[in-house]
């Protein structure tokens, strides 16, 4: 009797020993190359070559050998710096990043960098130092020089940093028009005391700023247009921060029949505030957010809201770069388009 040989397929890898991408060429019936270049993203490769790739990739159980494609150039991993978990709107751009690269070889990588620009630089050089691929940078609040220079050195896409680039793409939110948007809805309903709560521009100048600026912008001129006085009040984009900002309103002279705040986060520290003061929502005071995110459509909450798509914002952050890493130079800016969500926390004052 002959000698029998224990293979996963015919013509396929022993067990116990890695597959290859030459493995993933002969399954597939192409060559290397073109393995190499769907696994890349590169430009040139039809549908159906990528598609009989990915499920020679997929039944062999192929994974990229990052150690061995970092010292080669390539690590198959991608680098997201976000502000931090709590963050409400981040994790659904995160969500569609992860969604985007899934069926791809890369992997993303994820890390924390605060507010503070100094531990923002920090957090992106921990991740370059691990050979990552390409980077995507939310809400980054460092000098623009310090962005352009980062992005001559490895392919980068920002999200919701507003301004040109030379040496990088960017994916923001009409800020303007989803402020304006708000403005619009509230004074439609009879309101005339619309208070917004922003939050600090980090020593940013325009027009390389971040999204509560235009959004800042977007209330002034539409109270502006509307005849209305406006009355803004600063800080943090979080519920502590809309908390605090809406009692001190409330208990001003002449309390707001509405607010605008900057983020959904800061709107459910609104509902909070109002709610230990007696106020009702929305028969005494309209609250309206931006971002929409999940917590916002809950019934009990029930948000009237800006949606900005944050899944589809990172997918598009996520297509942006694996463009670059494909080849592409020049500098891209992808501008999401946002819808005003009424829902049960906007009304016509009493």
């Amino acid at each position: 009797m002959g000698r029998t040989r224990d293979d996963g397929t015919e013509g396929g890898p022993r067990r116990g020993r890695r597959v290859t991408i030459s493995d993933v060429a002969h399954h597939a019936g192409v060559s290397t190359a073109a393995v190499s270049k769907v696994l890349r993203s590169a430009y040139g490769v039809s549908d159906g070559m990528r598609q009989k790739v990915r499920a020679s990739v997929q039944e062999l159980g192929y994974r990229p050998h990052t150690g061995a494609r970092a010292m080669r150039g390539r690590s198959y991993t991608v680098g997201v710096m976000l502000l931090d978990l709590a963050a409400q709107f981040q994790p659904e751009i995160i969500q569609g990043i992860s969604a985007h690269l899934a069926d791809t070889p890369y992997q993303e990588i994820l890390i924390t960098g605060g507010i503070d620009p100094e531990r923002q630089k920090r957090a992106i050089e921990a991740l370059t130092d691990r050979q990552v691929d390409g980077l995507i940078v939310i809400t980054p609040s460092m000098e623009p020089e310090w962005l352009e220079d980062l992005g001559r050195r490895l392919p980068l896409v920002t999200v919701a940093r507003h301004g040109g680039s030379q040496h990088f793409d960017s994916v923001v939110t009409d800020d303007h028009l989803g402020a304006r948007l708000v403005v619009d809805h509230l004074a439609a309903l009879g309101h005339e005391r619309i208070m917004h709560i922003t939050a600090p521009i980090e020593g940013l100048q325009r027009p390389s700023v971040l999204s509560q600026t235009p959004r800042l912008d977007g209330y002034l001129d539409a109270m502006a247009r509307h005849g209305l006085t406006p009355q803004v009040i600063e800080s943090d984009y979080s519920e502590a921060g809309g908390h605090t900002a809406t009692l001190q309103a409330l208990r001003g002279a002449a309390p707001p029949s509405a607010i605008f705040a900057g983020a959904d986060g800061s709107a459910l520290g609104a509902l909070r505030a109002a709610e230990e003061l007696g106020v009702d929502v929305p028969r005494d005071l309209s609250v309206v957010g931006f971002d929409n995110t999940f917590v916002s459509g809950i019934g009990r909450i029930s948000l009237s809201t800006v949606d900005q798509d944050g899944a589809t914002t990172g997918a598009i952050s996520a297509d942006l770069l694996l463009q670059r890493l494909g080849g592409r130079s020049e500098p891209m800016r992808r501008v999401i388009v946002p819808e005003l969500v009424t829902r049960g926390t906007s009304a016509p004052p009493r």
